[in-house]
């Protein structure tokens, strides 16, 4: 058997302490497959003091983590460190410069900075994997890179945010609004004390970001990514969803357009009786469509220490075959330059919800407004009159129809003077 690969682990929290389990705990499984052993060297965290039930024994410390990029007894880095910017990209930039492999998990950086930082590998020769940046456990970076490399693929989706479906699930099944969810799933320790990253939509844009460069041999473009969170929807929303039909789910969208890629991460009707509409709690579930294969679905868990350390040793693993592909499965040269495709020009079906005065002529009023927009109404729901003078809840579902048009027509609806609410939109995807 070969030399064992050594390994510089930068980061010993969630993910970290669940890569030094798995290495620790299956050892003997993960030599045989990768043949040879994998070690870890060096490990390196922000505080060392901190009191840490790993099997670290043999393993050096390092204080300062981008010293592991530099060191001779390290032969592949490890970054599980997270964040964008600072130590985690400075230890990825030396870790590529000193030709060693980095395996990372930072879906943040690669979405912000995965191009450049792939074509300075390309120019070192180095690979970078990146199974466990998106979707935890789920293999969907292989899947797409090489399990599909024979297809085009038309679109990828799915729900990448462990955090949202696990809210959105509670409100579906308990009728609570998202407030109470979201203090519920915090006290359980699946949404942080600050839950703005994943409730708002950013950490699903960072992961379809990277999906989308890897799916579409393109770019990594996060800054195209339409996101809008989950905050607006309402418990009540969730009740005209189950009445026509749907579940609402927050999607993560990458697909290509006659004007473009669009990448857009949004809350989503979904029809009820859909394969992704019954991924419920902390699961994620990715959809892969192909020219060839068609359509391919992934379900798994997308988080936690035991799934993405499975997938960080899994890139450990290919590291040490020798048998990481590009980053995007192509090289830098043959990426292909598709514009993105805005939002404005997306088309679709929509669920409006009007918070009106029950008084003559506001609907009438509301017709006028969509006609003006060639906005074509399928159906309406209004389930009891109000007293004179109050408000009382509408809902629109229109035919397809394209977003620029929408907007405007919204922002018309609002401005009526027997609007008492911003409307709340949610867009239908048919899938």
């Amino acid at each position: 058997m070969s030399a064992p690969l050594r390994v510089g682990l930068a980061g010993l929290g969630t993910v970290g302490g669940g890569v030094v389990r798995l290495l620790a705990e299956h050892a003997d499984l993960i030599a045989e497959r990768a043949g040879r052993s994998i070690v870890l060297a060096a490990a390196s965290a922000r505080d060392k003091a901190r009191k840490r039930d790993l099997p670290l024994d043999g393993a050096r410390w390092v204080d300062d983590a981008v010293s592991l990029a530099a060191a001779s007894d390290v032969d592949v880095v490890v970054e599980v460190i997270g964040g964008a910017e600072g130590v985690a990209k400075t230890l990825t930039e030396a870790a590529i410069v000193a030709g060693k492999p980095l395996v990372t998990a930072n879906k943040a950086m690669l979405a912000l900075h995965g191009t450049a930082l792939a074509r300075l590998a390309e120019a070192k020769g180095v690979p970078i994997a990146c199974e466990a940046a998106v979707a935890g456990g789920i293999p969907i970076v292989k899947a797409l890179r090489e399990g599909l490399a024979a297809n085009r693929i038309s679109r990828v989706f799915g729900i990448l945010n462990g955090t949202c479906n696990y809210i959105l699930t509670q409100m579906q099944t308990s009728g609570r609004g998202f407030a109470d969810v979201l203090s519920e799933a915090q006290a359980l320790g699946y949404a942080e004390a600050d839950p703005s990253f994943d409730v708002d939509g950013i950490d699903a844009a960072h992961k379809l970001a990277v999906l989308a460069g890897i799916a579409f041999n393109r770019p990594m473009d996060f800054s195209a990514v339409h996101i809008e969170g989950i905050r607006a929807v309402e418990a009540v929303d969730i009740e005209y969803a189950r009445d026509l039909g749907y579940r609402i789910k927050l999607l993560a969208i990458a697909r290509r357009t006659a004007t473009g890629i669009e990448q857009r991460v949004h809350p989503c009707m979904v029809a009820a009786d859909s394969a992704i509409a019954h991924v419920d709690g902390v699961f994620n579930a990715v959809v892969a469509e192909g020219d060839f294969v068609d359509r391919t679905m992934y379900v798994g868990r997308g988080a936690g220490a035991g799934p993405t350390a499975s997938a960080v040793v899994a890139d450990l693993i290919d590291v040490a075959r020798g048998r990481v592909p590009p980053l995007f499965g192509v090289g830098i040269a043959r990426l292909a330059d598709i514009p993105a495709s805005p939002m404005r020009r997306h088309v679709g079906p929509y669920y409006v919800r009007l918070n009106v005065l029950d008084r003559p002529g506001v609907i009438a009023d509301v017709a006028a407004i969509l006609r003006d927009e060639n906005i074509s109404i399928e159906s309406m729901l209004q389930r009891a009159r109000a007293l004179s003078g109050e408000a009382v809840p509408v809902v629109l579902v229109t035919h397809e129809t394209e977003e620029a048009a929408m907007q405007r027509a919204l922002s018309a609806i609002a401005g009526l003077p027997a609007s008492i609410a911003a409307p709340c939109m949610i867009r239908i995807e048919q899938l």
